[in-house]
């Protein structure tokens, strides 16, 4: 399947443009990146700060604003409005807690989301991930059936590949360390809805080992069999396989030897790893060596959507990234 990732998703967002929190206002980047949004259709922007502060930082970098939205984190009927609804959400932490931790961009973004005020959150530019996380977790939560969040890269192998092999999806190379044979089943399920959802692909799941159906015996290859089990139990409508060898699950002529009866038959299109070094490991060996162009990491599993940004993220990255998940907030309503 030929595409351009960046592209896809920006044509599908303007079809229907998404309301998009960018908490961290005062990077350059951000704001960069919101006037595009807005400029282009690709999502109606709100961006969080001080306005005074957001506007002269703008003018200073010749940036247009115009059908951005900028909101200030301080501003009190919205703080009071919000900390009722967090301390609702959140019965153990009192209103005049929730009005301190709300000053907080982040959590005063994802509150935003949390109270349909917005469609979906894009930060980490300037914050760590695990900062991004939590707040999905905290004012959002995970999506119905979902047990961790993950995150997906979309890889797009060079034009010298056929073009129905050239996007791979990856799973997940940043967020689950070590995850449990649930937590895998989970990763590998909603990393197909969400190739489905955003690519337009019909997934086919490989769960990645170092073994192809029993060619070897050991406790970590015992969990991927039983994450497949799992998966398989819980999205019967979806092809899933495992486990397979990476070879096994990619190339049709090794299937044929090693796992004849396998749906995957050795194509593959979103590869499931069994721990985070192996993915990461996985994904940046693409990258660099393989001359891929990577996406990500694109998170996923919360209830509405929220995503990471590298920290090293250019203004452009930020509109890809904002795009997806207008297109993932689209295919929720």
């Amino acid at each position: 399947m030929e595409m351009d990732v960046a592209q896809r998703f920006r044509a599908l967002a303007r079809e229907d443009p998404k309301r998009i929190v960018f908490p961290e206002g005062s990077d350059l980047r951000v704001l960069e990146a919101a006037a595009v949004c807005a400029r282009e259709r690709i999502c109606d922007p709100i961006v969080l700060g001080h306005g005074d502060e957001l506007r002269a930082a703008a003018q200073r970098a010749g940036l247009a604003l115009d059908g951005v939205e900028l909101r200030d984190p301080a501003e009190q009927l919205a703080l009071d409005r919000y900390a009722q609804a967090y301390h609702k959400r959140r019965p153990n932490v009192d209103e005049a807690t929730a009005h301190r931790v709300l000053r907080r961009n982040l959590l005063f973004g994802a509150m935003i989301v949390s109270t349909g005020g917005a469609d979906g959150l894009v930060a980490g530019a300037t914050c760590p991930s695990a900062r991004v996380i939590e707040a999905g977790g905290l004012a959002l939560g995970l999506a119905p059936g979902v047990s961790v969040p993950s995150s997906i890269f979309v890889m797009v192998l060079p034009d010298s590949w056929p073009p129905e092999e050239r996007v791979l999806v990856y799973a997940d190379a940043s967020v689950n360390v070590d995850p449990t044979a649930e937590q895998l089943a989970d990763i590998a399920v909603t990393s197909a809805r969400t190739a489905q959802r955003t690519l337009g692909i019909e997934p086919r799941v490989a769960l990645l080992s170092c073994s192809t159906k029993g060619s070897a015996v050991h406790p970590r290859i015992e969990r991927v069999v039983e994450a497949t089990r799992i998966a398989q139990r819980k999205a019967p409508d979806l092809v899933i396989d495992g486990e397979l060898q990476v070879d096994s699950a990619l190339v049709p002529r090794v299937a044929e030897y090693k796992c004849p009866a396998s749906r995957i038959a050795g194509r593959a299109n979103v590869l499931i790893f069994p721990d985070l070094d192996s993915a990461n490991i996985a994904y940046k060996l693409t990258q660099y060596h393989g001359r891929a162009r990577a996406y990500g990491p694109l998170l996923q599993g919360f209830a509405k959507p929220i995503s990471d940004l590298s920290r090293g993220a250019t203004a452009d990255d930020i509109v890809t990234v904002a795009a997806f998940i207008a297109v993932s907030a689209q295919a929720r309503h």
